[in-house]
């Protein structure tokens, strides 16, 4: 399997409409979508203009993975994000060479983007997100 350009980098923020000008305004990057995921239990914002995008993530679950996530270990990077061009083949080539993954299936992910994570315990102690983007240069 080959993984492609890094599609984005994820950063678990405490609140999302100050983190915005961060990035937007210091940053010069744009806003391309927001969303709430309410299955995820966070608020999503990717920003920049490509190939390779921030995304912040601001929990809306107290419950869910990013809260505790944010409570433990505090705001900054959650993930790192390949794009690849087929999922399920890169899903299937993962699990056969042994690769522990979170998600066994492509999801729904910001943007209608189908995604699936890798576990860290499997990619060198960071949360890996796999992208399929078939118009994403790999």
């Amino acid at each position: 399997m080959h993984l492609g350009l890094i599609h984005h980098v994820g950063y678990v923020v405490e609140d999302i409409d100050a983190a915005i000008p961060v990035y937007a305004e210091r940053f010069g990057m744009d806003v391309t979508i927001r969303e709430t995921m309410p299955d995820q239990g966070v608020e999503a914002v990717l920003l920049g203009d490509g190939p390779s995008y921030v995304e912040l993530i601001a929990p809306t679950d107290p419950d869910g993975g990013v809260a505790r996530f944010l409570a433990k270990r505090g705001p900054g990077m959650h993930h790192v994000a390949f794009a690849v061009p087929n999922l399920e083949d890169a899903l299937g080539d993962l699990a056969a060479g042994g690769a522990e993954l979170i998600d066994r299936a492509p999801r729904r992910g910001l943007g209608g983007h189908m995604v699936a994570f890798i576990h860290p315990r499997s990619s060198g102690g960071v949360l890996t997100e796999l992208v399929e983007a078939h118009d994403y240069p790999t």
